[in-house]
């Protein structure tokens, strides 16, 4: 199972751009990774949100639909708010960081997996 983060605030979403491999380098997704033996899902979204990009956040409701990976993982999308400061200090293991509104989402080079969930995003967005 993979976890990623949709972080919002006041109707933005946070969105990261991968520095590496080279055959993703550039594109945009959203912060998240496996989840470890023993850990839940939520747990797995605020250890990753932490690790890559220093904020500590409030797991919420799934987002959109599970996304099948290449190797038979599962890509699940959780809600995510900042608990306390929401200004992340900067990319760590990306190579940036952009907040988007609704409007953008549709334009951004999102990684195959996160482009599928633009339209539960979206929907996100607009009751933020």
């Amino acid at each position: 199972m993979v976890v990623g983060a949709a972080v919002v605030v006041e109707g933005w979403l946070l969105a990261q751009q991968r520095s590496y491999p080279v055959e993703v380098a550039g594109r945009w997704e959203l912060p998240g990774g496996r989840v470890e033996h023993g850990e839940s899902e939520p747990d797995a979204v605020r250890r990753e949100c932490v690790e890559e990009l220093g904020l500590d956040v409030v797991v919420g409701d799934r987002v959109g639909d599970d996304v099948p990976l290449p190797g038979g993982a599962v890509l699940r999308i959780f809600a995510a708010a900042p608990r306390g400061d929401h200004t992340p200090p900067g990319p760590r293991e990306h190579r940036a960081l952009r907040w988007l509104t609704a409007a953008e989402l549709a334009d951004i080079d999102w990684l195959d997996a996160d482009r599928v969930l633009v339209p539960a995003l979206t929907a996100l967005l607009a009751f933020s």
